[in-house]
Parts: structure tokens; C-alpha cells; sequence
């Protein structure tokens, strides 16, 4: 059985995420720094293969009233790539909130500004996939 892969994605950065093969809880993986489109798409496919991936989940960020902004798209034209890229339909999971709810659990952590940087976009890749998860993910088979 394969496994649900979460990832957040930033201008900079994107965090990813990975179910266990049960679809039950969501743990961390990296954080990897983007180096354009064509590289990133190639490097996340081959990552989804390695974590034995069976479906993609994509934060979408929504603007605070529901509303879908300029990011939303890309997010949704990069999901389509990467999604063509795997051989799967990616799923798309609001992002409202999910890096002010990571950066409270860092913070609660004491860890300081410079490591908050480095795994914040993780963290919030596991939140989006673990929400998703609670939500009752559909079966992949």
C-alpha cells in the first residue's frame, strides 16, 4: 500500500511530508529549497517514488475569506505537473493558517528564529497532510 505524500509550497521552499503506508498519521521529511519549476518537478517526482507515494496532497492557499489569490494558481499548475509527473490526480487542502499554526509549535518548542526558519515549512507541510488525513482521506485504491 502506498502512501500519501503532503507538501506545502513557498516561493523559496517547500515542505514535504509523508503519511505512514495506513494513512494515519502524517510525519515530516524535508525541507527542500526550490531551483526552478523543471528542476523542482523532477526532484519531487523522484522523491514521491522513493517515499513510495500513491497520492499527493497540495496546500492551496486561500485568502482569509474563502477566495482563491494569484499563488492558488500556481500551486494548481504546479500540483497538475507534478501530479502528471507521479501518474496521479494531486488533491487540493486549504492552507488557511497552517504556517501561523507551525510557527506557534516552534515558538512553544523554544527553538530559536534561525531553526524556526529551516523546518517551518516541514511542519507545515505534516499540518496540511495530517488535516487532510483526520478529514477522512478517500482510499487511494
Amino acid at each position: 500500500m502506498g502512501r500519501w505524500v503532503g507538501l506545502d509550497l513557498g516561493e523559496r521552499r517547500i515542505g514535504v511530508a509523508v503519511s505512514d503506508p495506513l494513512g494515519i498519521t502524517a510525519q515530516g521529511v524535508e525541507v527542500y529549497r526550490r531551483k526552478g519549476d523543471q528542476a523542482d518537478l523532477r526532484y519531487l517526482a523522484q522523491r514521491f517514488a522513493e517515499l513510495d507515494g500513491d497520492g499527493l496532497v497540495l496546500g492551496l492557499p486561500r485568502n482569509m475569506n474563502g477566495s482563491l489569490g494569484p499563488m492558488a494558481e500556481k500551486v494548481r499548475e504546479f500540483g497538475e505537473r507534478l501530479g502528471e509527473l507521479c501518474g496521479v490526480s494531486p488533491v487540493y487542502w486549504d492552507e488557511r493558517l497552517t504556517t501561523t499554526q507551525a510557527t506557534r509549535v516552534l515558538l512553544a518548542a523554544d527553538l530559536s528564529r534561525a531553526r524556526r526558519r529551516q523546518v517551518v515549512d516541514q511542519l507545515s507541510a505534516v499540518l496540511i497532510l495530517q488535516s487532510f488525513l483526520d478529514a477522512g482521506a478517500p482510499n487511494k485504491d
